[in-house]
Order: structure tokens, then sequence, then C-alpha cells
């Protein structure tokens, strides 16, 4: 087995390759990265302009580091679906535009002459929790990317789940009304109320209702600048206090309850990890989350599961393509 492991991240913003360890240290975490490269995507070029930059950014970490492929244990590669993780396939992401059946994989192995392995991004990142942060040791997770979109990753009986065609946890499809914001292209979805999109959303109609009755939010005091309201600034101004802020996180927080207590009824976890935006503002999102879950959920279930922000925090990207490889050399 190589003493390498190699992660890349294939993003609609920006793709990243780092390079690892393989003989996992839990009281080393943070000297198991060992270096990492960072681009821009420009999906606008294409799909191998940006695969051609990903082997220049593998051949060049390698350079820097004395190391060989030889001695890599394999590649784990992280990437938004719909994807083919058994064939290596990545089928055109929403994101990625023009990435239409690519052979990833194949194009890696034949490339660097050692194993490689693709799996979507939130699959990779319950693996990373998994393996370094807060799910170490748990057998049943669930770990929700709550970013810019809602999707997640499944850890059930000590194994990750992709169902039948890679597209098991996609819960921010999931209908929570009838009306509100959009996502995943559905009216009041999870992913609609629970991102930063939706957020987002949230945000434009409250100010909107706020702004036509002659007041002024403090996140959007004009008309013109709702075009560019992120949860960031919402975020930003109910830490400042401004009521209105807080009651576009409280509505968010009341749907993160709700699309919780689905997952709690169906699953059982023990441990359900929330990564970006939750771990950024717990403090905003779980006083209403908690108070629809002790209402909704069953009693036992939620009594049962912890539910924490992600501890890899902003660093998780680093640890999750690996992760996938570690996941092939080490089974628990």
């Amino acid at each position: 087995m190589g003493q390498y492991t190699l992660g890349i991240d294939i993003g609609g913003t920006k793709c990243a390759v780092v390079l690892g360890r393989t003989k996992i240290s839990p009281g080393e975490i943070e000297d198991f990265i060992l270096d990492k490269r960072c681009f821009p995507t420009q999906t606008q070029l294409g799909p191998q302009y940006t695969i051609s930059r990903l082997f220049e950014a593998v051949d060049g970490i390698l350079q820097a580091n004395h190391t060989i492929p030889g001695e890599l244990a394999g590649i784990g590669i992280s990437c938004g679906g719909p994807l083919n993780h058994d064939t290596g396939v990545i089928c055109d992401p929403p994101n990625l535009y023009g990435w239409n059946n690519i052979p990833i994989v194949k194009l890696l192995q034949e490339r660097y002459h050692v194993p490689a392995y693709l799996q979507n991004d939130a699959n990779a990142c319950a693996l990373a929790e998994w393996k370094f942060g807060a799910a170490r040791g748990c057998s049943h997770v669930i770990f929700l990317t709550f970013g810019t979109g809602m999707g997640a990753g499944l850890i059930l009986n000590g194994q990750l789940y992709c169902g039948i065609n890679d597209m098991a946890g996609e819960v921010g499809h999931v209908r929570l009304a009838d009306s509100g914001p959009v996502g995943f292209g559905k009216i009041g979805s999870f992913e609609g109320f629970c991102s930063g999109n939706g957020i987002a959303q949230l945000a434009r109609a409250v100010a909107m209702e706020t702004l036509q009755k002659g007041q002024v939010p403090a996140f959007c005091p004009t008309i013109a600048q709702l075009d560019t309201l992120d949860a960031k600034k919402v975020a930003e101004a109910a830490d400042n206090g401004d009521p209105l802020a807080r009651e576009v996180y409280r509505l968010c927080g009341e749907k993160l309850g709700k699309g919780l207590a689905v997952l709690i009824d169906i699953l059982n976890p023990e441990m359900i990890v929330l990564g970006s935006i939750f771990q950024r503002s717990p403090h905003l999102l779980w006083p209403a989350a908690k108070e629809v879950l002790l209402r909704e959920a069953l009693p036992q279930s939620f009594q049962n599961c912890r539910i924490v922000p992600s501890s890899l925090g902003e660093h998780i990207g680093d640890y999750a393509a690996i992760s996938i490889i570690l996941s092939q050399l080490y089974t628990t």
C-alpha cells in the first residue's frame, strides 16, 4: 500500500487537489493533509480544459512533495452529481456545463496507474465527518450539506449508502410546504427553505414586503439591493440584532426542524451532522428547529440522535475526496 493518498474535488466554481497520508492518526488530524492546490474551474472553457488543469495540479503537487504516482495508495474524486460511482463517470451535473458522461476515473487511472474512486460531494463529506470529524465511532450517520444547496450523505450500518443509481440522499427535493422558495426545481422544498439560495429568497420576500410598507430593513435598505442579498448578509444583520433578519433565520430553522424530523423518523440515526450555513450560524437556526423537532419527531428517536455542526468546518473539502479512497482502504 502506498504511503500517500490523493483527493480531487471538482466544483462548479473551483477545483482542489489535496495530498494526504494513508495512515489515519486520530490525534493528529491537522497533520494528515500535506499539501493542497486550487484553481478556478472556468466551466465555460469545457471539461477538457479543467481536466488538463487537474492533471497539471496533480503533477505539480507530486513533484513539489518529491512523490511519484507509485507511492499513491489511490485517488478519491468528489464531484456534484448526477454520477455513477460504479463506472466512474460524471453524468452532466448542473454546475458543470458540458460534463456529459466524462469517464474521470478511467482518465486518472490511465495517467497515474493507481486505483481511483468517484463519489458525489455529499457522500464524500459524510465519509470525511465519519473518518475524521464529529461522527467518528458512529455507525448510523446523516450528513447534510446545507450550503448553496441541500443534499445528504448517508452512513447506514457502518457503510456508505448510495442507492440503486447513486441518487440516495437527495433530501433537498422533498417538499415541505405547498408554497415558498424554490430549490431543486421544486417550490417549498427542503432545499428551497434550507440552503444559501433559499435563505436569500426568503430574505428578498420579507425585505420586499417591508419596503412596500414604507419601512427599511437593515440588511436591505433599498429595492435595488434585493438582488445582492445572500445568506451571509442576512446572518450578519441577525447577529447584530436586526429582528427582521432573525425572523428569516427563524423561518429557515422551522423548516430545518421539519426536515430533520422526517429523516429521524425514517432512518433513526445516532447522529446528524450539518455543514456550511448551520456550522456557521447554529445559534440562529437551532432554537426554532428544536422546537419543531420536539413536536414532530418520534421522542424515542430524537432523544437518541445527536444533531451537531460539522467539526471539520471550512476544511471539510480538504478531507472529503481523500476520505473516498480511505473508505476503500479501511473498512469498518
